[in-house]
């Protein structure tokens, strides 16, 4: 199958209800990470594109009917903007296959139902909200108002563009505050169509708000500009530490989430018939571009060839190929400077002397997908889990088994790590699997399952993986400044 046409796109900024180009007419081409053809233009903004998004996004908060509406009314406007998302899936995982790579059938039957899914949570969840009452005898009381910190700058990955878009935007909104999107350079297709969504569901000019271009300029100029009150970002944990420089002069509130090297612990009880197939999808979902993949598969030494040799097999089966095409289970990465990257550790792990159990170069593909950014899914055994594949996030379809012993060598090797996002603990013990659970430091430990979501539960990371949390009342709190009012009742 050949991959579906895509026009060239012109794609510009959102800015206070319209599309615009850049003050300069600057642009930069999008391609196909499939193809290497080009798929889109972009505007690229400049520094004086951001100070007029911002003055934007200021203007619609201060003056605007946004955070001072009611909340049913505001909420309800947030709904159908997911009801509108899910009218256009198809058309939306369409261009998420185009400029991410990632399989069309991932992204039509998850990951867009997921971002519909995002909004109209937070605003069923927002509209569930009340405050806290402190009486202090008969002679005053105390209650609590939850208000809109102002504006917000979200400033989103490559790998899962719209779905991790609307899972700031959703909580954003709900709690009354104006955003500038600055999606990533790379995959800016379908975040665009925010712009005319939010549009659609009446939500006023202003309050949504799309800025491209790279982030050395454009996320640079957000995190200083002193219009922006809160920067919640997505991304490497080498971009937050810059973040965190460029808004400390204007004291901006931030959430990260970062990188991650999750540890997939498979113990000798585990069930393998529901443990391998799992795992398989933890390490090559998305081409492993993923920053919950499971990466270090750590198992017990006892079962370790039973397990390398039917995971080996489910590897070898996944059908690698064109992203719009039904029956692809792995696409292309995302580009030729991060092909180059995830390539470079293949030179890593033969130096520090990995053994090499399957793929590991470019898979045989039909002549319109020669040029494109593929690699095999690649496994590797590795006895030391302080190299370097086992170390560094690599976040493409690399993944490391590691053998172990006892429990308390699991636990070592899992915490032996800067990363502490996520963990996955395979096991028929309950006893052990709350004992790993407890023991591993990282914000989501998954047992016996893996990329499972309560968006009312608390997401975020451990050490380098990230600042705060996100999901239900932590976002929520995020989004919004608590005000305490005293009352006097004599």
């Amino acid at each position: 199958m050949t991959s579906v046409e895509t026009k060239v796109r012109e794609v510009q900024h959102f800015i206070n209800g319209n599309y615009e180009a850049s003050s300069d007419q600057q642009t930069f081409e999008v391609k196909n990470p499939a193809t290497q053809e080009v798929i889109a233009v972009v505007s690229e903004a400049t520094e004086q594109d951001v100070e007029k998004v911002c003055q934007a996004a200021r203007e619609a908060f201060e003056n605007g009917p946004w955070r001072t509406m009611t909340v049913a009314e505001r909420c309800a406007k947030i709904r159908r903007m997911a009801e509108i998302i899910l009218e256009r899936k198809e058309e939306i995982a369409r261009l998420e296959a185009a400029d991410v790579g990632k399989p069309y059938s991932h992204a039509v039957a998850g990951e867009v139902p997921r971002a519909a899914q995002n909004l109209k949570f937070f605003a069923d969840f927002m509209e569930q909200q009340g405050g806290e009452t402190y009486p202090m005898e008969d002679a005053y009381i105390n209650y609590t108002r939850y208000e809109a910190v102002g504006v917000a700058g979200l400033i989103t990955p490559w790998n899962a563009p719209f779905m991790l878009t609307t899972w700031k935007l959703g909580p954003c909104l709900a709690a009354g505050n104006t955003a500038v999107i600055k999606p990533a350079e790379m995959t800016p297709l379908s975040v665009s169509l925010l712009g005319e969504i939010a549009k659609e569901a009446g939500i006023p000019d202003g309050v949504v708000n799309i800025i491209h271009g790279k982030g050395s300029v454009v996320g640079t100029a957000i995190t200083k500009n002193t219009d922006v009150d809160l920067i919640s970002f997505t991304g490497s944990t080498a971009t937050g530490k810059a973040i965190m420089r460029n808004g400390a002069d204007t004291l901006k509130k931030f959430a990260f989430e970062l990188g991650g090297k999750a540890a997939n612990i498979i113990f000798e009880d585990a069930d393998l018939e529901k443990a391998i197939p799992v795992s398989i999808q933890a390490a090559f979902l998305n081409s492993g571009q993923v920053c919950l993949a499971g990466s270090r598969i750590l198992v017990q030494r006892s079962i370790l060839d039973t397990f390398i040799e039917k995971y080996k097999a489910a590897a070898e089966a996944l059908v690698v190929g064109d992203p719009q095409a039904a029956e692809t289970k792995m696409g292309p990465l995302v580009s030729e400077e991060h092909f180059k990257k995830v390539k470079s550790y293949l030179e890593i792990a033969k130096e520090e002397g990995a053994t090499l159990i399957t793929g590991g170069s470019t898979p045989e593909l039909a002549p319109h997908l020669k040029d494109g950014y593929y690699l095999q899914p690649t496994v590797y055994l590795h006895e030391d889990p302080k190299a370097r594949i086992c170390q560094e996030e690599i976040f493409g379809p690399v993944v490391t088994i590691i053998p172990f012993d006892t429990e308390e060598e699991a636990l070592q090797i899992a915490n032996d790590t800067q990363y502490g996002l996520n963990g996955v603990v395979w096991t028929e013990n309950l006893k052990r699997a709350h004992r790993i659970s407890h023991g591993v430091r990282a914000g989501t430990i998954w047992v016996n399952c893996w990329f499972v979501r309560d968006l009312r539960a608390p997401f975020g990371g451990f050490k380098k993986s990230g600042i705060g949390r996100e999901g239900g009342h932590h976002s929520l709190e995020f989004f919004s400044e608590a005000k305490n009012i005293c009352i006097a009742l004599n």
